[in-house]
């Protein structure tokens, strides 16, 4: 085989392999986002990753999901909600999340935010979890040492980014 038919061989087995790769991603980012038409309404708590809004969370969604609650440590009062890992579920295909994915959550108003790993939100005795507020929005608490007394807490969530490590 001459030189050039080597080169004409080796530069189209490296598109074909950029190709392939740029195929994979695009099919695990429409495997990790369910099909569905996503805009936002107000009240609703964005999702995004990498810039693409990927899903709109909104009470109402949260209606229909089972609900949990504990008792903070600090105050002693119940805290009742919905665990992260069951809206996620209700949004996303979870089985192809990784253990290192990152979470997280912000508010804009209370200009604080919180960055949780997949496994700790997956870890059901972690109770990462939306509780609704006293003004009706919603607050990420949690038993999780960094998230388990009031100062720590997230309120009035509007955002959640999705990072990839």
């Amino acid at each position: 085989m001459s030189q050039k038919k080597r080169i004409i061989l080796a530069v189209g087995l490296i598109i074909v392999l950029v190709a392939v790769v740029l195929g994979l991603e695009s099919l695990r980012a429409k495997i990790i986002a369910k099909d569905r038409d996503v805009s936002l309404n107000p009240g609703d708590i964005p999702v995004y990753k990498d810039g693409e809004l990927l899903a709109a969370v909104n009470s109402e969604d949260l209606a229909d999901l089972q609900m949990v609650q504990f008792t903070d440590a600090e105050q002693g009062k119940v805290q009742e909600g919905w665990l992260i890992l069951n809206i996620m579920e209700k949004y996303f295909e979870t089985r192809h999340f990784s253990d290192s994915l990152q979470f997280v959550f912000s508010s804009s108003s209370r200009n604080k935010s919180i960055a949780l790993s997949w496994e700790e939100i997956a870890e059901p005795e972690n109770m990462v979890m939306f509780d609704l507020s006293g003004r009706g929005t919603l607050k990420l608490v949690s038993k999780l040492e960094k998230l388990d007394v009031r100062d720590e807490w997230v309120q009035d969530v509007d955002r959640i980014e999705i990072i990839e490590p």
